[in-house]
């Protein structure tokens, strides 16, 4: 558990700072990709974000040009490259990463790790030195080894904070959502479904035996949970090698950086979030986060397991515990 250290009056000063008096300034990083550009479309549609900064490597300004004729309050701009990212970054109140390759068919998130994981420790770079403050949302892959290298970069820097940095693990509670509103016959707009562990194959884990008047039998708990994990494989090879779950991810990312943006301004939200974490005895860990002004407020425990649970979560902690020491190995070699 953390406890709180901004109030909602310094909040607000830093939105002034920003220059977003209307709303925060976000910043999409790899805005004009797969993942960004849906992700930016929905961000332009937030009443809380009040300047829109979209930066990439390339095709930036198409983007925010044509964002910027959506009516909305939000101010978008684009910027492009190593040189502009400063601009881009300079003020922002939050900065979510879906920048990096997409999976192509038989790749792993794991496969991604050599490009992505150069692309995060950069960004993370220039956030350490023009936004430090920022609250840093990670979607770039695979995110149980990005966040431990955000984390390491960001320390090198004299700036992390863990009440700020979050690997969005949505995607997996959106899929949860679905697919058991499906088994159930229930609305998925009305399901939670709470998801554990990491963002990646096994190391995801949605407590099914939680889920309010659910009577799942062992058959369904076996398929359901196996499709949660490896949901994102149904839809790389749907696209036939032509790209990765790009619409979903964005759609998750949105919801969490709307959910963070609420609290921000002192509502009472909570999300499953890959965090740092004292609930195991691994250094970050998904479980339900309560958001506040000053990010992470609360972190709760993942109550009591069922059999079959219990032994997912056994199975996978070495598995997870592996993916985090490959990015803190990472960040240290740099």
């Amino acid at each position: 558990m953390f406890s709180r250290a901004v109030s909602t009056a310094s909040v607000a000063g830093r939105r002034a700072m920003s220059g977003s008096a209307g709303g925060f300034k976000v910043a999409v990083a790899g805005a004009a990709g797969g993942i960004g550009q849906p992700l930016s479309l929905l961000l332009k549609n937030n009443m809380n974000i009040g300047h829109l900064s979209l930066f990439d490597i390339v095709n930036t300004p198409g983007v925010a040009a044509d964002l910027s004729h959506i009516p909305t309050p939000a101010v978008v701009t684009g910027h492009t490259g190593p040189e502009e990212v400063g601009k881009a970054f300079d003020g922002c109140d939050v900065v979510v990463i879906p920048a990096g390759v997409p999976r192509k068919p038989g790749m792993t998130r794991d496969d991604l790790f050599n490009t992505n994981a150069g692309i995060v420790a950069n960004l993370a770079d220039a956030i350490a030195k023009h936004c430090p403050k920022a609250h840093v949302l990670i979607i770039s892959n695979p995110v149980n080894s990005t966040v431990p290298i955000t984390a390491e970069v960001m320390k090198k820097a004299g700036v992390y904070d863990p009440q700020r940095l979050f690997g969005v693990t949505s995607l997996d509670v959106l899929r949860a959502n679905t697919f058991v509103a499906e088994a159930l016959g229930r609305n998925p707009a009305e399901t939670d479904v709470t998801v554990i562990g990491g963002h990646a194959g096994t190391t995801i884990l949605p407590l099914l035996s939680q889920v309010e008047g659910a009577d799942f039998s062992p058959e369904q708990i076996a398929a359901l949970t196996h499709r949660i994990q490896f949901g994102g494989d149904e839809v790389v090879q749907a696209k036939d090698g032509a790209g990765s779950a790009t619409l979903s991810m964005a759609a998750a990312g949105a919801r969490f950086t709307s959910s963070l943006l609420r609290a921000l301004n002192g509502e009472a939200v909570s999300e499953c979030a890959f965090v740092q974490s004292t609930v195991t005895d691994l250094p970050f860990f998904s479980t339900r986060v309560h958001l506040g002004t000053s990010g992470v407020d609360k972190i709760d425990g993942y109550g009591t397991l069922s059999a079959a649970e219990q032994a997912n979560f056994d199975e996978m902690i070495p598995t997870l515990k592996a993916q985090i020491e490959k990015g803190i190995a990472f960040a240290a070699a740099r």
